[in-house]
């Protein structure tokens, strides 16, 4: 009788993520992107400072100086048919199409555009931005970011590894939108959150990115105290005080998560239902879909009496005064709003080019005022829930919907954390319940159960 062989398997030998922190390339690494991150959100400050500008150049100076007193009620029209030719274009001739559609949802981890696909995401989002369309910043500064920074790092190292240039491409990205959601650290949880990455690959990346969104925090500071165009970053200010959570807000926070989610499901479904029909003919179907977006904008407006810009744009920068003259608007008309924000965005997410964020927490906002008219819902929690719920919603991100319905209420987001986290949770549940499988996913069927252990030979 032989006696069987004595088995000496290999030892695998993985390579660990965290050796890479102490090799001096890392270091250079890290260098690499702090000196990235100052050029970039100098950039991404220029980007949305133009933005801006064009903006009220468009809505407000160009009507008066065309003899109008102030913005005819049909002015809308104008610039969002020029937006939906601007965008079909780029989309149809420039390589890269622009940037990822928003109607598939939030894409960081997409990886960044290529050097000549650069222009045309700069391109579509200006188009997008600036003529009124109900898109945010956010996606476009985050694919600009990282591609500027693979740009610059081809150009310092054209042999750089795939590796490095991931990890400069983030740091890009996450000088880009260093101040844009209030903190840097919030604009970082968003990435990391997005982007699916754990463990020691996350150290290892994190490091550039926190580096280059602490630069670019600076850069937009001090841009700001050197031009008095503003930081461009979300804060809501001077909210009243609000109490520790109660058992009704408790039920309100169930039941705005559901109607968040029913809301957000919607907005997700007709983006992708007009996307399918827009993208036949996009040179014809396109301007139609802003001039829809400019119908809805001039609805509201004739119905309340309001501005039409609180359809239009993104709204980033009218959240905050939204909710502090919240008193000034009635049930009628917040609801009116949110219908047509809703059917707005959902309209661009079909066709242009832009980040989903703003847009689901103005609308979330404004109906957590409307539901606020309510017995037992105080304004502030309202607002809360209302973002959170909507967020989640339409980024499917838990941790990063709560943050943003918390960390941008002040003093007051420590005591809506629990109701938050309740509406997110709750949306999030019931947005993934109505999410359709997808055909493949479901003819897959169960995975396969393990095999059964080989008998004796």
């Amino acid at each position: 009788m032989t006696s069987p062989a004595k088995a000496t398997p290999a030892k695998a030998t993985a390579a660990n993520p965290l050796d890479a922190l102490r090799s001096r390339s890392y270091l250079a690494l890290l260098v690499l992107a702090g000196l990235i991150g100052a050029p970039v959100s100098a950039i991404a400050y220029g980007f949305l400072a133009l933005v801006s500008k064009l903006q009220g150049w468009i809505f407000s100076d160009l009507p008066k100086g065309l003899g109008f007193h102030a913005e005819p009620m049909w002015w809308p029209v104008l610039p969002l048919v020029l937006a939906g030719v601007l965008v079909a274009l780029v989309i149809r001739y420039l390589p890269g199409r622009g940037g990822h559609s928003p109607a598939d949802g939030f894409k960081a981890g997409a990886g960044p555009p290529g050097p000549a696909e650069l222009p045309g995401v700069l391109l579509a989002a200006l188009a997008t931005l600036s003529l009124g369309v109900v898109l945010g910043p956010e996606a476009p500064l985050i694919a600009l970011g990282g591609g500027l920074g693979v740009l610059a790092l081809r150009l310092a190292n054209r042999g750089a590894p795939a590796r490095a240039s991931a990890m400069v491409a983030a740091a890009g990205s996450f000088a880009a939108i260093s101040t844009l959601l209030g903190s840097p650290l919030l604009g970082a949880f968003l990435l990391m959150e997005a982007s699916g990455l754990g463990g020691a690959t996350l150290e290892v990346v994190l490091l550039p990115g926190l580096l280059a969104a602490g630069i670019g925090s600076l850069i937009f500071t001090g841009l700001d105290s050197l031009t008095g165009l503003g930081t461009f970053s979300l804060a809501i200010p001077n909210l009243p005080h609000l109490g520790p959570p109660t058992v009704g807000e408790f039920g309100w926070s169930i039941a705005i998560g559901v109607m968040a989610a029913l809301v957000g499901s919607g907005i997700r479904w007709l983006g992708l239902l007009l996307r399918d029909r827009v993208e036949r003919r996009m040179l014809v179907l396109t301007p139609l879909a802003g001039l829809a977006v400019a119908g809805l904008a001039i609805a509201y407006a004739a119905g309340t009496g309001k501005g039409s810009s609180e359809v239009l744009f993104s709204g980033q920068d009218a959240l905050g005064p939204l909710i502090s003259h919240s008193a000034g608007y009635t049930v009628g008309a917040l609801v009116l709003l949110v219908v047509c924000k809703a059917l707005a965005y959902g309209t661009s997410l079909s066709s242009f080019r832009g980040g989903p964020i703003f847009p689901a927490m103005f609308i979330g906002a404004a109906g957590g005022i409307a539901l606020s008219h309510l017995a037992g819902l105080p304004l502030v929690a309202g607002v809360a829930m209302g973002i959170g719920g909507m967020s989640v919603a339409m980024l499917r991100l838990p941790m990063t919907s709560v943050l943003l319905a918390t960390l941008l209420l002040a003093s007051d987001g420590l005591e809506v954390v629990p109701l938050a986290i309740v509406a997110v949770v709750v949306s999030y549940v019931v947005s993934v319940r109505l999410t359709p499988v997808p055909a493949a996913d479901a003819a897959d069927g169960p995975a396969p159960g393990p095999a059964p252990p080989a008998g004796p030979s």
